[in-house]
């Protein structure tokens, strides 16, 4: 007697894990148990260069992946909370008064984070912005936790 497909219902989840655990035993069958044994704990010391010499090939193969990812950079003239009420009354020729003064530096930012601050500049008819601070790794991350 012969089963055809169409007779049996056919679980996604069956074939997830049977394929999950074909992948972590064949992972397993290719990776020998390392031996802790005396006698290897000097040999074990020269397999570690070559290991540092492939990180850092491969981090700069890394940094080579994700620059051509696109982000949101922003520059910041300054910000304001105004109620719904007074959002509603706007209308051409209104002046929002920002808490940004004249004069300061513009906040740059990429995602939403403040990573840098410069000055506006005029280049060809088209705003730019010249920057003139560029926030430490460590302010940033300061500022990520409070």
């Amino acid at each position: 007697m012969t089963d055809s497909i169409e007779d049996k219902p056919v679980d996604p989840m069956d074939d997830w894990a049977s394929a999950l655990a074909e992948q972590t035993s064949a992972t397993t069958a290719e990776v020998p148990a390392p031996v802790a044994t005396p006698a290897a704990t000097p040999a074990a010391a020269t397999v570690f260069p070559p290991l540092a010499r492939e990180a850092t090939s491969g981090f700069h193969n890394d940094i080579e992946m994700i620059l051509d990812i696109p982000v949101q950079l922003t520059v910041e003239l300054g910000r304001t909370k105004v109620p719904i009420k007074n959002l509603l009354q706007l209308a051409q020729g209104s002046v929002v008064e920002l808490d940004g003064l004249a004069g300061e530096p513009m906040d740059v930012l990429v995602n939403g984070y403040l990573i840098a601050q410069g000055e506006v500049v005029v280049v060809n008819d088209k705003f730019g912005i010249r920057l003139t601070d560029i926030i430490t790794p460590s302010e940033r991350i300061r500022k990520l936790n409070k």
